[in-house]
Formats: C-alpha cells, structure tokens, sequence
C-alpha cells in the first residue's frame, strides 16, 4: 500500500506541474449530496444506507483533464435495526478526465485516492479508524449558464478496507457512491 500511496502522490505532484505550465487553467468547485450503499464483507452484518455530503475543487490545465480533490462527510444513523451514531470523512484525490463531444452534457470519468475516517461504531468499526479508500466512476454536467451546470454523479465504486470486527483484521468493502449537485466554474 506503501507504494500505491507514492505512486499516486509522485502522479499528482507531476500534473500540477503540467498545470502551473499551461497559460490557460479552470477551476471547478462541486457540491453535492451524497449516497452510499455500504457493503461489510463480514458475514451476519447487513448492508446499509449511508447519507452525506461532497465538496470539490478541481483544476482543470486543459479543457479535457484535471486534477480533482475530495472532500467527502456521511453520517450514519442505523445499520439494521440497530440505531448506531456514527461519522465517516473520506479525503481523495486524482485524475479528471472530460469527454466533450456532446452539445447538451459533458461526462466525465475519475479516478480518487486517498482516506477513509470513521468514528463511532460505523462500517463495524468499535472507535476511531482510518483506511485506504479508492473511488473510480463516472458522470454528466448539464449546462445550466455558462459558469454553473448540474452535476450529476460520480456514480462511483467506492473502495474501503476498515476493521469491521474488533481483532478480525482489515477487510475489503465494496461500496456504492452516488452524488448528485451543483458545480461552478472560474
């Protein structure tokens, strides 16, 4: 995991070089609603909805490509029926990529690295936790004006691998991530 977390920091220090080169660059800030649809990988522990919010900033050295940072917090009410009082932070960056062939929307695709935070006894952690998390998706802008468009997605896979039970060792969550929002670009 080492060198998966140098590998996408070495990644990201040399595109934002990239971009400080280039005379024309964009910022995209994005702010949106966020769903995920936790899955633990321990047996006897049920899937459950997670609801929160992302906040974004992208920068953009090309119209087709940006560096993308995330910001990203869930809390988590119940998990069964069980009623549980629990937060989860993930903190990701990576690559953008904007396919604008289209005259009515804009997909996009990315790919994030990063962080997982929880607290409480969320995705089956007893205290405090941090991991790796991973999110690669897609989505479509829809012009709205010529700074402001709507934003829906990443419909993401989102990967963690928390602790799910005290002394069981890591596992591997599969998540679900939908968002959907405003962005505004400078």
């Amino acid at each position: 995991m080492r060198k998966l977390v140098c590998l996408v920091g070495l990644f990201s220090l040399s595109c934002l070089t990239a971009a400080a080169q280039e005379s024309r660059t964009t910022k995209d800030v994005s702010l949106e609603y966020s769903y995920i649809r936790a899955n633990p990988q321990t047996s006897g522990l049920s899937n459950y909805n997670v609801n929160g919010s992302t906040a974004s900033l992208a920068i953009n050295s090309r119209t087709w490509i940006g560096i993308d940072g995330e910001f990203s917090g869930y809390h988590v009410g119940q998990v069964g029926g069980t009623s549980v009082n629990s937060e989860l932070l993930t903190y990701m960056i990576g690559p953008q990529v904007y396919v604008h062939h289209f005259s009515h929307f804009t997909p996009f695709v990315q790919g994030l690295f990063g962080a997982a935070h929880s607290t409480g006894a969320g995705f089956g952690t007893p205290t405090t936790r941090d991991s790796f998390a991973m999110a690669t998706g897609g989505g479509v802008d829809i012009p709205y004006t010529k700074h402001v468009s709507l934003r829906l997605g990443p419909v993401d896979y989102l990967l963690t691998n928390f602790a799910e039970l005290p002394g069981a060792g890591r596992r591997r969550q599969d998540n679900l991530r939908l968002n959907a929002g405003l962005r505004w670009r400078f």
